[in-house]
């Protein structure tokens, strides 16, 4: 089964050369047939030159641009219409994903045959290295949330560090977020569609090179849109919407 991982960038010129050479040894050392897609956000740096230098290196990378509209999730969902794999993982340009917990996601989907595996960073056998205390604080308040009303156990909902089979992708479209508030749109709606999925840990480090992009007080009402959204899906669509099986 091919793995396709989509990269979304956003003026990562420094970053990306760490993360695309880590994540391919990787894969590469224990032979997983693979492809990195970068979705190059209509970065203002020199993003396109140093994916263009990546790329006669690495065989495995390709890299398209989304011209816009710009933001996480359009650059996303561009991936996700691009992708050649039968799974996708979604992982962040700055390496705060490790490499060898997407190893793990695939081995998971692999022998339990799921449609998803999630990862949470909030669990035994998970890890986190410099998380802003305030970051974290609203983290937790915003699962707690999301568990409370969606009535599920998973704690890390907003991770965006998930794998999904293709039909999976296929099957919670049509994507509305076009920003970070994706990261929940893609994940409640396979859980309320019926996707099976599996919970493990995984590991988070600080970025090294630039600052993040996620701007938490811009996000608010974004995210509340997309959770209303689901919300209604999951209690009034009568299960249109349901996996066929």
């Amino acid at each position: 089964m091919k793995l396709s991982i989509i990269i979304p960038a956003y003026n990562e010129s420094e970053s990306l050369p760490d993360t695309i050479e880590a994540i391919d040894n990787a894969l590469s050392v224990i032979k997983i047939d693979h492809e990195i897609l970068v979705v190059n956000d209509n970065s203002k740096d020199n993003t396109l030159e140093v994916l263009a230098k990546l790329s006669a290196k690495v065989p495995t990378l390709r890299y398209i641009t989304n011209p816009g509209p710009n933001g996480y999730g359009y650059a996303v969902r561009k991936g996700l219409e691009h992708f050649e794999g039968d799974c996708v993982a979604i992982m962040m340009a700055d390496l705060s994903d490790s490499p060898y917990d997407l190893v793990k996601f695939y081995t998971t989907m692999i022998e339990g045959n799921y449609d998803c595996v999630f990862g949470s960073r909030f669990m035994k056998g998970s890890e986190l290295k410099d998380y802003p205390r305030l970051k974290r604080t609203v983290n937790r308040m915003a699962n707690l949330i999301i568990r409370i009303m969606f009535r599920i156990s998973y704690n890390d909902v907003t991770n965006a560090f998930k794998l999904y089979k293709r039909e999976t992708i296929e099957g919670v479209k049509p994507l509305l977020a076009p920003h970070f508030n994706l990261t929940v749109e893609l994940p409640l709606k396979a859980i309320i569609r019926g996707y099976s999925y599996k919970v493990i840990p995984n590991s988070w480090t600080n970025r090294k090179y630039g600052e993040s992009k996620l701007k938490l007080r811009e996000m608010g009402s974004r995210y509340f849109f997309i959770l209303l959204y689901c919300l209604i899906e999951k209690y009034f669509s009568k299960g249109d919407f349901h996996k066929k099986w």
